[in-house]
């Protein structure tokens, strides 16, 4: 029942951001308490057995996901930004896109090597950037034990452009 639940507070929206496009909109699981609590217990569960030194959350709503998950498992948050946005040396790993290329960062001295660390986001889709999330950590000869994600879009195979890195998802579509 708890999935069911979690599956009804997941929105469809047709055609955005573009046509063809069937958006799965979070903000209702956002504006329920009990889900939001039950989707970060859900992800807690999917996280703990890794032992994992921290969480790199990725920008925007991955930050929403990993700071409640980071206060739960008592872990630190490591922000991985668009370009531009954080205050310190940066390291930076570009990805492709369907049409173009994008770029993310992390700081510097954000993750520590020889330590394991989960990336944790909203949604996986193609995948390009929970990729490009773990190139900038294993950059820095740190480890990604595993990748952790609320929405698993599985038709889009973002979880082989992954590899070999654990993925785990509470909500497949």
């Amino acid at each position: 029942m708890p999935i069911m639940h979690l599956k009804s507070l997941i929105r469809d929206v047709p055609d955005f951001p573009k046509p063809g496009i069937l958006f799965k909109d979070i903000t209702p699981l956002l504006a329920d308490a009990r889900g939001f609590g039950l989707a970060i217990d859900r992800l807690a569960d999917l996280v703990s057995p890794l032992k994992p030194a921290g969480l790199v959350a990725i920008e925007s709503r991955g930050f929403i996901f990993g700071a409640a998950l980071a206060q739960q498992l008592k872990l630190p948050l490591l922000p991985v930004r668009k370009p531009g946005k954080l205050p310190a040396k940066t390291v930076s790993a570009s990805y492709q896109l369907e049409y173009g290329s994008d770029r993310v960062e992390m700081h510097a001295d954000a993750v520590q090597g020889g330590r394991a660390y989960v990336i944790v986001d909203d949604v996986i889709a193609t995948g390009g950037t929970a990729e490009a999330a773990a190139r900038l950590i294993e950059s820095q000869g740190a480890q990604v034990a595993g990748c952790a994600f609320l929405i698993e879009l599985g038709f889009l195979k973002g979880r082989e452009r992954l590899g070999s890195r654990p993925v785990a998802s509470v909500l497949q579509y």
